[in-house]
């Protein structure tokens, strides 16, 4: 079993790359905003309940698909890897994995600022993520947390091993998908992808 983490700044295409990874792999995928899109129209983002259902529900996500016989998972997040707390987080949801004896592959994605802005207002984006479609909240949000936290690393990440940065600003999501299949050696799926 495996668990790839995409993870970077927002906008960078995380969700994109890991549509195109579910699809040549037989892995699932499980986007940040699929737990953010269902609580929102309940609590508002960042109240109290809102995170702390947010983190169980991901917490027992991790916990059914490492309990199960599926091949694996794709998580994407933007973390904030200069926030401590970001990396306990991170590191409680692999740990899950661990105890399975999975593999944990980190992916880091990186893109040009303007490019970014760009996809942030992508149609497809927005049909995914129906809470961006407020455009100037979401480029209110983008601002600042791209002006708030650190959201790339500088050749310093916290595990080298089982780990790969690229810079997809070039780049379409299913050639970084393919990158990421040779670099960690993935399962190729075998039929079509039911998606």
């Amino acid at each position: 079993m495996k668990l790839v983490i995409i993870f970077g700044p927002l906008a960078v295409g995380k969700m994109t790359v890991g549509i195109e990874l579910a699809k040549i792999t037989e892995m699932k995928l499980f986007h940040n905003h699929m737990s953010i899109e269902m609580l929102l129209p309940i609590f508002d983002y960042g109240s109290e309940k809102f995170n702390l259902l947010n983190s169980e529900f991901r917490r027992r996500i991790f916990e059914e698909v490492a309990s199960s016989d599926l091949p694996g998972l794709i998580f994407t997040y933007v973390w904030a890897l200069d926030i401590e707390d970001d990396k306990h987080y991170i590191d409680k949801l692999t740990q899950i994995f661990h105890n399975v004896n999975a593999d944990v592959l980190y992916v880091e994605l990186a893109a040009d600022l303007e490019v970014r802005k760009e996809r942030n207002k992508s149609e497809f984006r927005l049909n995914m993520k129906p809470s961006k479609k407020d455009m100037i909240s979401s480029e209110k949000r983008f601002i600042e947390t791209e002006t708030r936290y650190r959201l790339n690393s500088n050749n310093d990440f916290f595990y080298q091993e089982n780990y790969i940065k690229i810079d997809n600003t070039n780049l379409q999501p299913d050639i970084v998908s393919e990158i990421i299949v040779d670099k960690f050696g993935l399962k190729r799926r075998s039929g079509p992808a039911a998606i």
